[in-house]
């Protein structure tokens, strides 16, 4: 690790941010999204930068990038570049600076790559246009940071386009973007928030060695506390565009002093042990009521026989057409299941975790019947559901809560509209009764009926997966399909999310399907875990006994992948442990 930055803002740092207040003016008010913000990050270190959703972060990386979205503007406080000011620079210097001494990780990587240009001709432009390469040595260079941030078939993948990437693969090519030009400073914006435990490790490992051989500062804008522990030489927490705490992230995270740390500490899921529920944050009064139990007077509960298996599948097979031809004999075929085999018990939250491209959210889709399965059966309580025709039946009994919520969300309906729409596509309800359902929904995962009167781009991220939450349970289904609910969602709002979905199963006798990156969560929610590797499972066995001895070599290599957490502080999780 590199050596801490000594208090106040020594002549030795290569980034320092001194009294930044960051401000967006609207026709009511002056919005203060940072406010008097100071930090500092030296050469070949690592400084984590953590807080909830709105606590002012990403603002800050995007003030020193000079990218703040209009109307925000710097209304005080410095911003120096190797003891040069260049907050305030104009945007001919600023471009000048941007990718050849500041580059930045993006958290959405379909933001910062052109769906209408090849991996290789944006990597080889940003090459060329900050480094004096031949278009050779630029191509060069462009395979072997592709093979650097861990993506197979670095040849084939750069004459490729962006959506032909998986969401990880996506990340890990702009992770090569931001590296290509050999900046000063990387602002990490959630670099890892879609990458999976092993992929995770290595582009930590990646900036870790940027920072060590080439004494690159680095930002890591983060809600995952098992990063930030890992990682990061120093952390400053943030609260409402304040800076409530800083210092080594030894001492931040295991002895944390302000009341707000300590209670975004006790949010964190422990890879370690089981809890009954997530803690919440109580700083500020700001916790979120949820009423499922009131729901569940009203719901049709299912059958629990939980010896009963909801869903049986067998040999589940789905390949895609990676290169046509009109001789079938050379099509080329990615098989992304293959042969897959389980039951899903009445009651029970069934895991699957692995890799990314392993094919855990191709089975959930077929089970949801969004993708046609190429080989094997489905059966949904004794019903083929593979092959069939008509799928209505089924459909209103399943339902899905999908890893962005804003993508899943209509931007121009009303959020009463969107929780609506499952039940009147399936004619279950309509007129007062509808409206009574849906406002029943808005109360109960605690957003009020008012909510139905606004459009997702009012709520935040948890908020929006809470509309997403109520829009599935429209229809009262069986059967909940849950494909990383919550890894684009801080730790105070990922406690809310994943405290509402015990609480669906408990009460309402839910099955659950959940498909997740992020191990700890796993062994926090799931009773039965399944492993998949390149398309095969390779394991199933209760969640418990999984984390404790599991049977495979490819299971142990990613749970020794997991964040420990050793040193995290453990107030205010005591009395959650289950029995």
């Amino acid at each position: 690790m590199a050596p801490r930055a000594c208090a106040g803002h020594p002549m030795s740092a290569i980034l320092d941010i001194a009294n930044l207040t960051v401000e967006f003016p609207t026709r009511r008010e002056v919005f203060v999204a940072v406010d008097g913000a100071s930090l500092t990050v030296e050469p070949g270190e690592i400084h984590g930068l953590v807080g909830e959703s709105g606590a002012g972060k990403s603002t800050i990386g995007a003030a020193v990038m000079a990218l703040l979205e209009r109307p925000g503007r710097i209304a005080g406080g410095t911003i120096r570049l190797k003891n040069e000011i260049i907050s305030g620079l104009d945007r001919a210097a600023m471009r000048s600076l941007r990718g050849s001494e500041i580059s930045m990780i993006f958290q959405d990587p379909l933001t910062s790559l052109n769906p209408l240009f090849t991996i290789r001709e944006q990597l080889t432009e940003t090459i060329t246009t900050h480094l004096s390469l031949t278009d050779a040595e630029a191509h060069e260079r462009a395979h072997d940071l592709l093979a650097r941030v861990g993506i197979p078939e670095p040849e084939i993948r750069l004459d490729q386009y962006p959506h032909q990437f998986s969401g990880g693969m996506r990340q890990r090519v702009v992770i090569a973007l931001a590296l290509c030009s050999e900046p000063d400073v990387i602002i990490a914006d959630e670099p890892t928030t879609a990458l999976d435990v092993s992929i995770q490790a290595q582009i930590l490992d990646l900036i870790r060695e940027l920072a060590n051989e080439r004494q690159v500062g680095v930002i890591l804008i983060t809600h995952d506390m098992g990063v930030i522990a890992d990682t990061t030489d120093r952390v400053t927490v943030m609260y409402q565009g304040k800076v409530v705490e800083t210092g080594a992230t030894r001492l931040v995270l295991g002895k944390p002093s302000h009341p707000y740390t300590k209670s975004l500490i006790a949010a964190v899921p422990r890879p370690n042990v089981k809890l009954h529920r997530f803690p919440l944050i109580s700083y500020g009064g700001r916790a979120t009521e949820f009423r499922i139990s009131d729901l569940a007077r009203n719901w049709n509960k299912a059958d629990t026989d939980s010896a009963k298996p909801l869903f049986e599948i067998s040999g589940l097979t789905k390949r895609f057409l990676q290169k046509r031809s009109f001789i079938p004999s050379r099509r080329q075929y990615l098989v992304a299941v293959n042969n897959v085999s389980f039951d899903i018990r009445q009651g029970e939250v069934f895991g699957i975790v692995g890799e990314s491209g392993s094919g855990k959210s191709t089975v959930a889709r077929m089970i949801a019947g969004l993708y046609r399965a190429d080989g094997g059966t489905i059966l949904y309580g004794g019903q083929r559901v593979t092959g069939s025709g008509s799928l209505a039946w089924y459909r209103r009994q399943i339902q899905m809560i999908f890893q962005d919520p804003y993508s899943s969300l209509n931007p121009r309906m009303r959020v009463d509209a969107i929780v609506a729409e499952p039940a009147l596509h399936h004619r279950l309800l309509s007129g007062k009764a509808l409206r009574h359902r849906v406002d029943e929904l808005l109360e109960h995962v605690g957003l009020g009926a008012a909510a139905g009167f606004k459009y997702p781009h009012e709520f935040s991220g948890g908020q929006r997966q809470r509309i997403s939450i109520a829009r599935a349970l429209a229809t009262q289904p069986k059967f909940l399909i849950c494909d990383e609910p919550t890894s684009a969602l801080d730790v105070s709002i990922q406690a809310q999310i994943l405290n509402i979905l015990k609480d669906l199963q408990e009460h309402l006798s839910l099955t659950m399907l959940f498909i997740s990156h992020d191990l700890p969560v796993v062994r926090q929610m799931c009773d039965r875990v399944a492993v998949m590797q390149n398309g095969r499972l390779v394991e199933i066995q209760d969640a418990e006994a999984l984390f404790a001895a599991p049977r495979e070599d490819y299971t142990r290599s990613l749970l020794n992948l997991m964040p420990r957490l050793d040193g995290l502080a453990t107030e205010g999780i005591e009395d959650q442990v289950e029995a």
